[in-house]
Order: structure tokens, then C-alpha cells, then sequence
């Protein structure tokens, strides 16, 4: 399954429960950033992008209450150039040392990256130390 794609403007990276994640990249449509959004993109993204990705949630079933502590699923997204990490209970973070990684992986990868490996060589160490982490790995980009 890829977990990475692009939906309009947005770049997409998902971990864990593929229903979540399939609704984010293959249905869910992302609102558009007018100029005036592109001046503050945290509010954009927290006001209108979350918004947007929860109803579509619900649009399609996907039962967003769960009493359980295991994390469901994880986001990376990006639009203009900026990431933004999407807990399950649809937190917003940003990080930044801008590296961000999501699933069982990312903590070998971050770890690589913020002792000099390159993006690539973080994924090769990644691959090998955890069991679910495995090439081929894509890549996408985006300028702010």
C-alpha cells in the first residue's frame, strides 16, 4: 500500500489503520489556501483543513471515538512548503528542526537525520531496525 500522495495542492504521508488513511489520500478533497491564508498557515490549516478532513471522516464512516491508548493513525501534510504533523485525536504540530517522520519506523529514521544521515540513508537504517519499515521508499516535494 503507498502511503504517500498528493491531493490538490497538499502532500499526504499516512501511518497505521488503512481506512483513515485511505479517506485522507484517495477521498478526502482539501480546501483551497487563498492569499489571505497563505499569511498565517497554522490558522488555515488548524481552522479550515482540519475541519475539513474530520467531516470527511464522518462522511464516510469512519467512527472517530475510540477508547482504546493505541495510536490509530498518524498524518504528515503538507501545503506550501510547511509540514504538519495530524495526531489521530487531530492535534497539530510542527517541528522546528523540520524533520518529521510517522509509523513504526520514524523514530530510527528521525534519529538517523538528526545525526547527519541523509533522508535516504535515515530510511535504509529505518528498514533495518524495524520489521514493518521496508523500500521501496517515495519521495515527493514541495516549495514554500
Amino acid at each position: 500500500m503507498v502511503k504517500l500522495s498528493q491531493r490538490g495542492n497538499y502532500i499526504v504521508a499516512g501511518s497505521g489503520e488503512c481506512a483513515p488513511c485511505d479517506i485522507a489520500q484517495h477521498i478526502w478533497e482539501p480546501p483551497l489556501m487563498s492569499v489571505k491564508d497563505s499569511k498565517d498557515i497554522y490558522h488555515f490549516f488548524v481552522s479550515k483543513v482540519i475541519p475539513s478532513l474530520k467531516q470527511c471522516f464522518k462522511d464516510n464512516d469512519y467512527k472517530l471515538e475510540d477508547d482504546s491508548d493505541e495510536t490509530r493513525f498518524a498524518f504528515l501534510i503538507a501545503i506550501s512548503g510547511t509540514v504538519f504533523e495530524i495526531a489521530d485525536d487531530f492535534s497539530v504540530a510542527l517541528n522546528r528542526s523540520g524533520f518529521y517522520g510517522v509509523g513504526s519506523g520514524s523514530s530510527y529514521a528521525l534519529g538517523a537525520l538528526h545525526a547527519g544521515a541523509t533522508p535516504a540513508l535515515a530510511m535504509k537504517i529505518a528498514a533495518e531496525n524495524d520489521a514493518y519499515t521496508s523500500a521501496p521508499f517515495i519521495w515527493k516535494s514541495q516549495k514554500k
